[in-house]
């Protein structure tokens, strides 16, 4: 169906950012001022019970959970392992364990009168979650991905409360990568008056865009929960990226009893800065709901102002330009935080990948935590907001096609609703290889209904969905693939540029690809084609093939975030900022799969290049050097000494040099117009010696999503790493901080993770640490035998 070109915004509950001082309507604040939220917003992430087991009972507010162990939500009970081949998830899952876990939180509340609405919202629970209060039933929620609420009141009272969940991940297989288990996502508690705005229920859009002006329109659902109709006066004001208000309109509306009532307004802003990749700019919008002159509810929506479009012939344009989609796909999980993921976690990997000239994110293949999005409009990233993994067909015994037909439209929606005004999101995803598609009417049936429920809940956005193999199952010709808003397509890039020669009104786009030279080149070389995303950006857990692998290697990044030498090369065909690297290449390149599937085969993207110049056995014909640079001309020297200069391949290819090896220093200068623009080198390293550590946080704050990673590196005297050193490093840490996991990216490592040691990988390891306090100086030693120990210091200070 056709697509019109709308802009979208960004939408965001509970920011933390400054607020008008609050006011009666018809009077404005002249500054901004940090003001309390009329809406209670309570985090109820501390001081939970847990077990890991079927607990008969657990739901009954008598049953005595005193010997369970206190945790904080986030959580991921399954990331604590062990890694076990005899483990239920298998290969899929990274041989960590599944199972059930209980939950159980004893509060207590104030009297907020009797009138009052209480509800509980999750982020997401993995997986099958019922949820009990005080032993009444509130509900089930199949899918672990998506986040839901329940209203509480009438089964809450003034005083002592418990609120019991129970996670059930025990049928496995039950996906195809690890998943994760437990209240892995944040959980807070919401009071509200009667009359309030509906969950998720402001919908924010641009129906017209100018250099001079932006016309904003904001959709606010009212639900009465009361007894009797009421009047209440809708005030939306709207502050710039500055915190300064710049306008605000005023609507009255009646709401019946029992009911909704949904009011439209029309905002003018002057002069509006754009929401773009190199400039987020998100503007805020407080709304705020009347009873005569008190605020009775209030939502706080963060927004960006942009306008984007697929384009038949031209690919996707952002704000009046036309660029490709430089994206790549992320599972939801983070190594050894598991799927219980801090935001830290997260920008550091964001910002990695957008070092090396990513510009968009496809969330494989589900729904991510609602944070993420925040982070990656703040961080200017386009997303691919993808729905599920499978419909009615299975490709795991215990997935989610089980719940698929009862279940898709309303996660569908919810999600969409939950997502729909973020900046960054410019596509939906229906689905990743479905394997209901070679049944053209069953797919076409579901598919459409699919289509319909993102564009009725968002009107504003395309859907499109990773087609697999569509010659084979013929989506082409059988009409499946004209029902997406943009045709996306599995692999296979040349098969749906001739889709696009078939049929040129068809939008297109590389949903999933390969790291190969071929795949970019079909990219960049043809203007339809829109852009790819890359499989993966970041080696994730599960989807390992047999044991002893627990991971899966496909990343541009390793487990720990650490660039791999082929993220260089990408960096050299995506990145507009000059850059060189030099590698060193082991064996042949390893032949390109067309189509990766599902297999549990060998995996043969294994690594076949090294960013070091110690080769453990040296080649006597000489070591194949490449050097990966987007400059115009590139000199490599070998310990001072020239040894020739190459232009800038206009196919893509690396440049190549066959170097006799000399112990000492490589270095690539790269130069653009006769000038220095960017230079690399590698420095032969000697016997290991001592321990360096480096952090990527300067201070941490006492928050749940504040991490640093150190990293421990293995050096010689000189402070260069070790390639092969593999020593034991333990970790110790003084002050007000905690070790909350250790890692080294090696995905046939069974170690575990919330551990004090780790043997170092390519020479390297980490400490993922977290403060505990609020103030006070956090100190990391790191030892390892024969080795000269190393400290670091970090304050643990106030935000």
């Amino acid at each position: 169906m056709p697509f019109a070109k709308i802009s979208i915004f960004l939408l965001l509950v509970g920011t933390a950012a400054p607020l008008l001082a609050q006011s009666s309507p018809g009077m404005i604040a002249a500054s901004p001022a940090t003001v309390e939220r009329t809406r209670k917003i309570i985090p109820f992430d501390m001081d939970w019970r847990f077990l890991k087991a079927e607990a008969s009972g657990a739901e009954n507010p008598t049953f005595d959970d005193s010997q369970w162990r206190t945790v904080n939500v986030p959580h991921d009970w399954s990331i604590e392992g062990p890694f076990d081949q005899s483990n239920t998830t298998g290969g899929a899952g990274g041989f960590l364990p599944a199972g059930v876990g209980w939950y159980r939180k004893h509060f207590t509340l104030p009297d907020y009168g009797a009138k009052a609405r209480i509800f509980i919202e999750f982020d997401g629970v993995m997986a099958n979650s019922d949820v009990w209060i005080n032993g009444f039933h509130l509900g089930k929620r199949p899918y672990g991905y998506v986040s839901f609420h329940y209203e509480l009141t009438g089964h809450v009272k003034a005083g002592a409360n418990l609120l019991a969940v129970r996670a059930d991940n025990a049928a496995q297989p039950a996906s195809r990568w690890y998943s994760g288990a437990g209240i892995y996502r944040h959980v807070r508690l919401v009071v509200m008056a009667p009359v309030h705005l509906d969950e998720w229920g402001v919908a924010v859009s641009t129906p017209a865009i100018t250099a001079s002006s932006a016309t904003v329109s904001v959709q606010s659902t009212l639900v009465n929960q009361a007894t009797l109709a009421t009047s209440v006066t809708v005030q939306t004001t709207i502050l710039d990226p500055d915190g300064q208000k710049v306008q605000q309109t005023e609507t009255a509306q009646s709401v019946p009893p029992g009911q909704q009532a949904t009011v439209r307004q029309q905002i003018t802003l002057p002069n509006p800065r754009l929401w773009d990749l190199d400039s987020p700019n998100l503007y805020r919008a407080w709304i705020k709901v009347y009873a005569g002159k008190k605020v009775i509810d209030d939502d706080l929506v963060t927004f960006g102002i942009r306008e984007f479009h697929f384009d038949p012939a031209t690919g996707f344009w952002l704000n009046g330009k036309n660029f490709k989609i430089k994206g790549v796909c992320l599972h939801a999980e983070a190594s050894a935080v598991g799927s219980a993921v801090p935001l830290a976690a997260w920008e550091r990997r964001l910002a990695a990948l957008k070092e090396l000239g990513a510009n968009s994110i496809r969330t494989a293949h589900n729904p991510p935590a609602p944070e993420f999005l925040d982070l990656c409009d703040r961080m200017g990233l386009l997303v691919m907001d993808e729905m599920f993994d499978c419909w009615t067909v299975a490709k795991n015994p215990a997935d989610y096609h089980l719940y698929f037909t009862d279940w898709s439209k309303t996660d569908t929606a919810d999600t969409v609703r939950r997502d729909r005004n973020h900046p960054s999101i410019i596509l939906y995803s229906t689905g990743n290889e479905i394997h209901d598609t070679p049944h053209a009417d069953l797919a076409k049936g579901i598919l459409q209904g699919l289509v319909d429920t993102f564009h009725q809940n968002d009107p504003t956005r395309p859907v499109t969905q990773a087609l697999f193999r569509p010659n084979v199952s013929h989506d082409y010709t059988d009409g499946l693939a004209d029902l997406l808003d943009v045709v996306g397509q599995n692999y296979r890039p040349l098969e749906i540029l001739a889709a696009h020669a078939q049929n040129p009104a068809r939008k297109i786009l590389g949903t999933e690809n390969i790291m190969d030279r071929d795949s970019w080149l079909a990219v960049r070389d043809n203007p339809p084609y829109s852009g790819q995303f890359l499989w993966t950006g970041v080696d994730y857990l599960g989807e390992a093939g047999r044991w002893p692998r627990i991971g899966n290697n496909s990343g541009l990044l390793d487990r720990t975030d650490t660039p791999k030498p082929m993220a260089y090369e990408r960096q050299s065909w995506w990145s507009d900022k000059p850059m060189v690297r030099i590698a060193r290449r082991t064996s042949a390149q390893a032949a390109s799969e067309v189509d990766p599937g599902y297999g549990n085969g060998p995996d043969k993207r294994a690594e076949v290049t090294f960013a070091d110049w110690t080769p453990a056995n040296p080649n006597k014909e000489g070591e194949n050097v490449e050097v990966y640079s987007n400059c115009e001309q590139v000199e490599l020297f070998l310990n001072g000494k020239s040894l020739g200069t190459q232009a800038l391949p206009a196919d893509a290819s690396p440049r190549k040099w066959t170097v006799p090896f000399q112990p000492g220093t490589l270095k690539a200068v790269a130069k653009n117009k006769g000038e220095t623009a960017a230079t690399d080198e590698l420095k032969t390293a000697g016997a290991p010696s001592k321990i360096m550590l480096e952090a990527d946080h300067h201070k941490l704050s006492a928050n749940w999503d504040d991490v640093s990673y150190v990293k421990a590196s293995i050096t010689d005297a000189n402070g260069v790493q070790v390639p092969n050193a593999d020593d034991l490093v333990t970790f110790t840490i003084s002050g007000p901080g905690e070790i909350a996991a250790v890692d080294n990216g090696d995905n046939s490592s069974h170690e575990p993770f919330q551990a004090k040691d780790r043997h170092a990988f390519h020479g390297q390891c980490f400490a993922i640490i977290r403060a505990t306090g609020a103030t006070g100086p956090i100190t990391l030693t790191a030892s390892a035998p024969s080795r000269t120990p190393a400290s670091i210091t970090i304050p643990a200070q106030t935000p």
